[in-house]
């Protein structure tokens, strides 16, 4: 066997690409990692955790609203846009230095600087050739812009954590997830906000209840939401920007935000030259094991563009880890995987949407409660709550839940577990509910949808 300086060499220190490391590490396998960017991957440094941080600082004011009818009087509220950022930025650096050293904790060595594939074992990382027996690719996506006239004066969601201030108009152009997100933070935080999406509803793929539901809350909420329409140009004018649309429309503002998704960041690491298949995005193709056509070359996270989630590509670092380097086998399974989208209000997820399980499963039954929850009797708020349950009439099995209300994503993560334990709807109804929760409804619907 020929001698390599490293028996798995990664590119990228994600979240996926970190664990893989330390896992492999952590079973005997001599380990390195290139990370030419941000310890932690995007999660840490420009998605997850910093947009969290934002939603709960957007949070704040609709509290303040809510406070006065339990007995509160609260002074008029001041924000601080850049002690928010000034704060953001330092839990950030403080998660940069524990991913490192859960790398140098674990032996794995790690290299500050970007790596590119000269063959199917080597790379080279600031002018200096490391060979390995495996290469693993983890190096995630990054934003894309489509080509619109303008385009150069719109930032992204990278851009919209380290803004100098907080705009007082923005224009979000997209409607999935993030797009949603930020127009629900920049919302909460006293920014006038319109969302353009081309669709006629956004977050596709999420289940068509939910999404509909969402668009009304956050049009409640005073959101712009303006689907059916999409962009023809952006310009520079005397106070701000001036977004032309389609229609022949046009809106004033200072920021536009694009959110249109996001691309795998493969493009010039050498993959080409490895003769590495990609899709036409760049996403790398793999089989069920992470492995490309190039049996030393192995790719999982967001750079597959599959399930594009921090846990799945967690879950698939320490899959690969065992696979390579241990007797076990420790397949990740991807039906079930639950997910939440912190709109305002939040949505949680699991199992599949109405349609695709009436695809799957042919006839299901449906049970839905939209209510008033038991905190805005007092608030005054005419936020809603909206719970969602799919049952394949042939099994019985609960194969679908979806929730749109406060802490959807904390609710929905209980539940995931009881969908992929394989609970029935008789289960659920033999549960008894926490009282008084907005969750016990889950457990006390008892008439279907008509």
């Amino acid at each position: 066997m020929p001698d390599f300086d490293y028996d798995l060499f990664v590119i990228g220190a994600g979240s996926g690409g970190v664990r893989a490391a330390r896992m492999s590490a952590g079973l005997g396998a001599r380990v390195a990692v290139a990370e030419d960017r941000y310890m932690g991957g995007t999660c840490v440094n420009v998605g997850c955790i910093p947009k969290k941080l934002f939603v709960y600082a957007s949070h704040f004011r609709e509290e303040f609203e809510d406070a006065a009818g339990f007995g509160w009087t609260v002074q008029p509220e001041k924000f601080d846009w850049k002690k928010l950022i000034a704060n953001k930025d330092v839990e950030i650096k403080r998660l940069n230095g524990i991913y490192e050293s859960l790398l140098n904790n674990a032996g794995a060595r790690i290299y500050n600087g970007r790596a590119e594939l000269v063959d199917p074992h080597t790379v080279t990382v600031n002018g200096e050739k490391l060979t390995a027996q495996r290469i693993l690719v983890a190096v995630g996506g990054w934003p894309y812009v489509p080509d619109v006239p303008g385009k150069e004066l719109a930032i992204t969601s990278n851009e919209a954590f380290f803004l100098e201030q907080l705009p007082q108009r923005v224009v979000i152009v997209g409607g999935g997830y993030i797009a949603v997100e930020f127009a629900g933070i920049f919302n909460g935080l006293g920014s006038e906000v319109t969302e353009i999406y081309r669709g006629p509803v956004f977050l596709r793929g999420f289940d068509d209840d939910a999404r509909n539901f969402v668009a009304q809350e956050m049009r409640k909420k005073g959101i712009d939401l303006r689907f059916n329409a999409d962009v023809s140009a952006i310009t520079k004018n005397t106070n701000g920007l001036t977004v032309a649309l389609n229609d022949g429309s046009s809106i004033e503002c200072d920021t536009v935000m694009y959110a249109t998704g996001r691309r795998p960041l493969t493009a010039n690491l050498g993959l080409e030259a490895c003769g590495v298949d990609l899709a036409p995005n760049g996403a790398i193709m793999v089989n069920e094991r992470y492995q490309t056509n190039i049996d030393s070359i192995y790719a999982i996270g967001d750079v597959t563009d599959r399930i594009n989630l921090t846990p799945v590509a967690l879950a698939e670092g320490m899959s690969l880890a065992w696979d390579l380097f241990s007797p076990d086998e420790k397949q990740v399974d991807y039906e079930y995987v639950p997910a939440a989208v912190f709109s305002q209000p939040n949505i949680g997820t699991v199992g599949y949407t109405e349609t695709q399980a009436r695809e799957k499963f042919g006839a299901v039954t449906i049970y839905r409660s939209t209510f008033t929850a038991l905190k805005h009797t007092l608030s005054g708020s005419d936020e809603k709550t909206l719970m969602k349950l799919i049952v394949d009439d042939t099994s019985d099995r609960v194969v679908g839940v979806h929730m749109v209300g406060p802490d959807a994503g904390e609710t929905i993560q209980g539940i995931a577990i009881a969908l992929k334990a394989g609970a029935t709807k008789a289960v659920f109804d033999r549960t008894i509910g926490i009282h008084p929760t907005a969750a016990e409804e889950f457990v006390t619907m008892r008439e279907p949808v008509a």
